[in-house]
C-alpha cells in the first residue's frame, strides 16, 4: 500500500493541508489524520456521524418485543385456569421485556462497534512525532494522484517533513 504522509506543527497547517487534498480530489476515506490530542474545532478533528445510537435502539426494540412474545407465548402454551384474570399480564412481562430489551441494545452496540472499527480496514499509521505533538496527515493509495505531486503540494503548505513510501 502507498502512502504519503506529512507531519505538520499546529493545527491551522494541518487543516489548510486537509482541505488542499480535498480539493485536489481526495476524499475522506483516503486520508489519515492523527494527533496526541483532539482537535474539535477543526474539520480534521471531526469524524462523520455514525449510526451506532439508532442500531441500539433498533435492537433494544428487538429485543424488547421479542421479551414480549416469549412471555406472552409461553403464558398463552399452558392451559391454567385463571378465574376471569388475564393471562398474559404486563406487570410480570415487563420485567422479561426490560431486560430482553438492554440485552437486544448492549449486542447490537457490540456488533455495530466491532463492525465499524476502522482499525480492520487498513493498517494504521504510527510514530512517535505524534506523541511529540505533531498532526501526521498520511494519503494511503493515491489513486489518480502523482505522488510527486502530493509531496509538493503538502510542502508548499507548511509541511515540517514529508515521506514517500510503502505501508
Amino acid at each position: 500500500m502507498r502512502a504519503v504522509c506529512a507531519w505538520y506543527d499546529d493545527p491551522d497547517t494541518a487543516q489548510r493541508a486537509v482541505d488542499a487534498l480535498a480539493g485536489a480530489g481526495l476524499s475522506r476515506e483516503d486520508l489519515e489524520v492523527r494527533s496526541s490530542e483532539p482537535f474539535d474545532q477543526y474539520a480534521f478533528g471531526r469524524d462523520e456521524g455514525t449510526w451506532m445510537p439508532w442500531l441500539a435502539v433498533l435492537g433494544g426494540v428487538v429485543g424488547g418485543s421479542c421479551g414480549f412474545a416469549l412471555t406472552s407465548t409461553a403464558q398463552n402454551s399452558w392451559p391454567i385456569e385463571t378465574g376471569g384474570m388475564p393471562v398474559v399480564t404486563m406487570w410480570t412481562n415487563s420485567i422479561i421485556g426490560y431486560e430482553l430489551t438492554m440485552l437486544g441494545a448492549i449486542l447490537a452496540t457490540l456488533v455495530t462497534f466491532v463492525a465499524t472499527t476502522r482499525s480492520f480496514r487498513r493498517q494504521r499509521v504510527e510514530t512517535p512525532a505524534v506523541g511529540e505533538g505533531q498532526i501526521l496527515i498520511c494519503v494511503t493509495n493515491p489513486r489518480g494522484h502523482a505522488p510527486d505531486e502530493l509531496v509538493r503540494r503538502l510542502r508548499e503548505i507548511g509541511a515540517v517533513d514529508v515521506t514517500e513510501g510503502v505501508r
